[in-house]
């Protein structure tokens, strides 16, 4: 029994002894690692600097406006007749008083050669009564005669005029020709669709909507901003008119903006995104918006800064951010201009990172800068 006790003490003795001795070489280990990674260099990051500028924004807000041309007719013959003649091909660019369409017109040319002749006749029979008159052979009233039945002949004569010059057809204005499926020989009844004829003219106009509140904000003259199709180059209209009426269910006034250089610009009837400002100008400080980082603690940008050692590093600071102008975004609340902040590597940092600035940084993988 007393061998037992004793042999338990000396088991408790050498497991005591084990675990002194792992405890000091465990501390020894750290102190060892502690004092290689005090001997080793601090991590530097290389990153390129940019400085917040100062800018003037403008809040805006987006609409869908029509291109509205400032002419279009769709074309139809005013007579029924047969085609003689097509002188125009779809999409074609017209002037003004071009020729597009002849029907056939051999018929009032006929006639018109008939009361050409009556109308000469009357007149001469005019001129003898008119001399027999004169010398008191015959009495007025034959004279009113004479010069009724020449006046009914010119009459004739320009009604003839009228309807040839109703068979052909020229353009009013200079357009643009849209589709058409006309023939010569086909017969038109009255009223048949020829085709469209869309003006070009120097300016065009652009119709959108936008809430009372926004609209009571601008005036005529004010400047929008017109991208069409998957262009990032806006054409710049002016606001010439607003519509005398508010939508009572959506509560939108339609305004019309005017784009000059039409012809260049989009295509009548085409849909166009229109940025219309929302607000008076602001001062805002802009960066690159590789500079912008977004995480849980939400937007947030790097401030280059020395430390008390002289030694560049970067300090994490909350901002607001706002609208993305191209390349850069606008900080509303935060960042003041003049400060130097992190740009294009700004994706390794974190708050207090030594840093080196160098003119050319790694590519952000988030931003692609």
């Amino acid at each position: 029994m007393r061998r037992n006790w004793i042999g338990s003490i000396i088991l408790l003795i050498i497991v005591a002894l084990t675990g002194l001795g792992l405890a000091t070489w465990k501390r020894n280990s750290i102190a060892a690692s502690n004092a290689a990674a005090a001997s080793q260099p601090e991590p530097m990051e290389s990153v390129t600097v940019a400085t917040a500028k100062e800018t003037s924004h403008q809040q805006s807000t987006t609409s869908i406006g029509t291109v509205t041309a400032l002419r279009y007719i769709t074309l139809e013959n005013e007579v029924a007749g047969t085609v003689d003649k097509v002188l125009f091909t779809s999409g074609q660019l017209v002037q003004s008083g071009t020729l597009l369409i002849t029907l056939d017109v051999s018929v009032e040319n006929a006639e018109l050669k008939e009361q050409e002749a009556r109308a000469e006749l009357a007149k001469s029979q005019l001129e003898r009564v008119q001399s027999a008159s004169q010398r008191g052979a015959i009495s007025a009233i034959e004279v009113d005669r004479a010069r009724a039945e020449l006046d009914v002949a010119e009459a004739q004569i320009a009604r003839t005029k009228a309807v040839i010059a109703r068979k052909t057809i020229r353009a009013p204005f200079r357009a643009r020709a849209g589709i058409t499926d006309i023939h010569v020989g086909q017969y038109l009844d009255e009223g048949t669709k020829i085709t469209t004829l869309q003006g070009v003219d120097d300016f065009a106009y652009v119709d959108f909507a936008v809430a009372q509140q926004i609209a009571a904000q601008l005036k005529p003259g004010d400047s929008v901003q017109i991208y069409a199709g998957n262009s990032s180059q806006p054409i710049v209209a002016q606001i010439v008119a607003f519509d005398a009426r508010i939508d009572p269910t959506t509560r939108n006034e339609t305004l019309r903006a005017k784009i000059n250089n039409a012809e260049n610009g989009p295509t009548p009837g085409s849909s166009v995104r229109v940025e219309v400002p929302a607000g008076p100008q602001q001062s805002a400080v802009s960066i690159p918006v590789s500079a912008l980082r977004k995480g849980p603690q939400g937007d947030h940008v790097f401030v280059v800064q020395p430390d008390k050692d002289g030694k560049i590093r970067a300090h994490m600071r909350p901002v607001d951010s706002g609208t993305i102008l191209g390349d850069e975004v606008l900080i509303l609340k935060g960042l003041n201009p003049g400060e130097q902040i992190a740009a294009v590597g700004s994706f390794k940092l974190r708050d207090g990172a030594l840093i080196a600035i160098s003119p050319d940084a790694p590519t952000d993988p988030k931003n692609g800068s």
